[in-house]
């Protein structure tokens, strides 16, 4: 008997389990990130919560998924994620679930979990592909709480402003899986390397009060590497 994904992890990983709990993500939005040149922001919700995880994409993801967002917009030809889907139906396999499950130097991987006759197979993916062919198949998609607690972004009402609707700023940047490490700055060229981790906590509470997604995302990424 064939072991799902969850039962393998759970045979190698049973005592990491008790702090990774799955949580469900949902996609707010994708948008052009202002500061790095072809970048696009995808911003992921926590459905049962307040929570947003940003991550970059390139500009092929950011059409492919916008796209599939759309269900109206059909493009004339398969685009690379329709033909994937196609090819897959044609030979039965299901997409059933995508997971990002680590998180390293800001970059996210994840695993696309797919059904062939109902054998399971675990396909290592990028996560903007990953969640590319999730939303083609209608698959949900997860990460782990320990993921979100270290990356998603934490929107608190400012008790200054108590009348303040929220406003989403959807420019939000950290490091992108399809482009170079490099040192996070904002548009006036600072860095944070130069700051102690109080200031860069400091920092970040100011950036996620006034709802600056975008600073908030590269401070966060400072605090990671430290």
């Amino acid at each position: 008997m064939k072991l799902d994904f969850h039962q393998k992890i759970s045979t190698l990983y049973l005592p990491i389990l008790t702090i990774m709990s799955l949580v469900k993500l949902s996609i707010k939005g994708i948008s052009y990130s202002q500061t790095q040149n072809g970048a696009y922001a995808l911003i992921l919700n926590e459905v049962d919560g307040e929570r947003k995880l940003p991550i970059v994409i390139g500009a092929f993801e950011a059409q492919s998924i916008a796209i599939a967002l759309e269900k109206e917009i059909k493009p004339p030809r398969p685009l690379t994620h329709d033909l994937f889907k196609n090819f897959a139906e044609r030979f039965d396999i299901v997409v059933k679930q995508v997971i990002i499950h680590k998180l390293v130097d800001g970059v996210f991987y994840s695993s696309i979990i797919c059904e062939r006759d109902k054998i399971e197979e675990i396909i290592d993916a990028r996560t903007s592909d990953a969640i590319a062919l999730a939303l083609r198949f209608n698959a949900p998609i997860f990460t782990y709480k320990n993921i979100l607690d270290k990356a998603g972004i934490y929107l608190k009402a400012n008790p200054l402003e108590p009348n303040k609707d929220s406003q989403e700023i959807d420019d939000v940047l950290s490091n992108p899986e399809t482009f170079g490490h490099e040192e996070e700055s904002n548009q006036s060229g600072e860095t944070y390397s130069k700051h102690s981790l109080q200031e860069l906590n400091e920092l970040l509470d100011q950036a996620v009060s006034h709802e600056d997604y975008e600073k908030a995302a590269k401070i966060r990424d400072e605090i990671s590497k430290r």
